[in-house]
């Protein structure tokens, strides 16, 4: 009987298949950060890594490359892939559209825990950040905010976000500067305001401004 591939921690991988399951924590380890862009991917070692033969891995990688989160070539084979600008700009442009939608769903079916979540993690964010956190931290309780408000609304549009914030690496973030970070908790405190008065649709139209502003600010034009 084929043991049931495993995580480097020994944790058992979700029931799915082999090649699906590679993908899966390949782009969890680019969005984590845990593969940098530029990072040489050898099959191998990602095979050792997450319990698998190797055949899993090269087709994942073909699908990856597909999607655009790897690039290859005949001399350096795969990396991960860098985000040229055009790329951004089309990503936040994506995800301006959906964070909109999923967050105005959400706030349309929020309940008082869902509510009391998104609060603290709020509150988490705005502490942090008037205690001086590293961006790295910052950055990190930025995404628990924004997955905390998707989570109560529609699990295939957080589905597709997560793919799209794992276009990202973790090591990309915008929260390294004292006029970023005032910009976005100030877009933030907005946004939480439309979320608490339950209007949806003004909290849908929040959140997709302050993800094209998101944009502005990485291309250095806000």
């Amino acid at each position: 009987m084929a043991r049931t591939p495993e995580i480097a921690d020994g944790t058992p991988a979700p029931p799915q298949s082999r090649t699906d399951y590679v993908v899966t924590r390949l782009k969890q380890d680019v969005a984590n950060g845990t593969l940098q862009p530029g990072q040489a991917l050898r099959q191998v070692q990602i095979a050792q890594r997450y319990g698998v033969s190797v055949t899993p891995v090269r087709e994942a990688l073909r699908i990856l490359e597909a999607d655009g989160t790897i690039s290859y070539s005949p001399h350096r084979g795969a990396t991960v892939k860098d985000v040229d600008p055009e790329t951004a700009t089309h990503l936040y442009r994506l995800r301006a559209a959906v964070e909109g939608l999923a967050t105005e769903i959400a706030v349309e079916r929020v309940s008082p825990e869902r509510l009391e979540a998104i609060e603290a993690a709020h509150a988490t964010l705005r502490a942090a950040i008037a205690e001086g956190a590293t961006s790295t931290e910052l950055s990190r309780l930025n995404k628990d905010l924004h997955y905390t408000i998707y989570q109560g609304g529609a699990a295939l549009l957080l589905d597709h976000i997560s793919s799209l914030w794992s276009r990202f690496p973790a090591s990309v973030t915008l929260w390294d500067t004292e006029h970023n970070v005032a910009a976005l908790d100030s877009d933030h405190a907005e946004i939480i305001d439309a979320v608490r008065a339950g209007e949806a649709e003004r909290a849908g139209a929040l959140m997709s401004a302050h993800i094209r502003h998101a944009g502005r600010l990485r291309a250095g034009t806000d």
